[in-house]
């Protein structure tokens, strides 16, 4: 059988501050990314936005890494997803999917397309 890879790359901005919780050992910072794709339809294009919640765990001696985590900040989010289950104060079964980051920088610039040339072949005669 054919291992499955649980994992998830993203990039996007941050869309508010970082919420923090220290526990004994560990922190942890919970954020949200918006994400975004351009839509055609025929003439028209317009922006389709998404936020996407994600948390990411940190030993309580390594949270510098947390202070990009404001509001604007792009950044590319690397983690895996991590189910979770539980029920709630009237006995019905929920479930989510969390989106761990294990990594998070600021993301490369990427530079704009220049327009497709032309295909190259043979000059046409005059």
């Amino acid at each position: 059988m054919k291992k499955v890879e649980n994992n998830f790359i993203v990039t996007g901005c941050v869309g508010k501050d970082a919420e923090f919780r220290q526990l004994t050992t560990a922190s942890v910072a919970r954020f949200s990314i918006a994400v975004s794709r351009q839509e055609k339809s025929g003439e028209e294009s317009n922006y389709v936005s998404a936020f996407m919640n994600i948390e990411a765990w940190r030993k309580n001696e390594n949270t510098s890494s947390f202070e990009n985590l404001t509001k604007g900040t792009q950044l590319t989010v690397e983690g895996f997803f991590k189910p979770e289950e539980w029920t709630d104060k009237d006995g019905v079964k929920k479930n989510r999917i969390i989106m761990v980051a294990t990594k998070f920088y600021p993301a490369l610039e990427k530079e704009e397309e220049a327009p497709a040339e032309a295909p190259k072949g043979k000059k046409s005669r005059k």
